[in-house]
């Protein structure tokens, strides 16, 4: 059995945070065959706009309901005080990207820790200077990362991704889309069950 479990993701997506303990899970607990390959989801490209004060009240009581819902997910939301937000997730998905071109295994670390950044700390991942901390933090070389970061190669490689969770058909992020065969089928997961995802994976091969 070869199947492909794509992750559809954003590491500024509010409900990828909360849904990172299941997937951590989910993912440990894999029948052999099954591969996991993460895209990135491009959730919002560039901008130095600051965003809008209607926008800025909508994701703060998103984040409330999340905790709400989601039992053991938390949120600094000093980050709304001490911040100008930018709607603009591009620069933390090629911060992945960056890592991962530097140290293969260091992809997944970098999400986790934009997430941790945004989500726990209030710093604002939409910021070079904070990206570039991030890796200086997981011992990635920090003028190799600000070159890469930049890089339209890095772009690019975004842009296919982009490109490739769409084709699949994906539903917003997270996303989970079991690729088997030639039959593409979307994964119903849970934020608090990885049993229900496990069985819902297993069912679909």
């Amino acid at each position: 059995m070869i199947a492909t479990l794509y992750y559809v993701h954003d590491p500024m997506c509010s409900w990828c945070w909360a849904f990172r303990p299941v997937w951590q899970e989910v993912k440990n607990s894999l029948p052999d065959g099954v591969v996991v390959h993460a895209l990135l989801g491009g959730l919002a490209p560039d901008s130095d706009q600051p965003m809008p004060a209607d926008l800025r009240s909508h994701l703060e009581a998103v984040w409330h309901r999340i905790e709400s819902v989601v039992p053991g997910t938390r949120f600094n939301f000093d980050f709304w005080r001490v911040n100008t937000p930018r709607r603009s997730t591009y620069p933390a998905c090629r911060a992945v990207i960056a890592a991962r071109t530097l140290d293969a295994g260091k992809g997944d670390d970098m999400t986790l820790a934009i997430q941790q950044a945004y989500y726990l700390q209030a710093r604002n991942p939409s910021d070079t200077a904070v990206l570039s901390s991030l890796a200086v933090e997981l011992g990635l070389p920090a003028s190799d990362f600000e070159a890469l970061l930049t890089a339209p190669e890095t772009q690019q490689v975004l842009d296919e991704e982009i490109a490739l969770h769409q084709q699949l058909g994906s539903r917003g992020f997270p996303s989970l889309i079991l690729q088997h065969g030639a039959q593409t089928r979307f994964i119903e997961h849970s934020y608090t069950d990885a049993a229900v995802t496990r069985e819902a994976i297993l069912a679909a091969l």
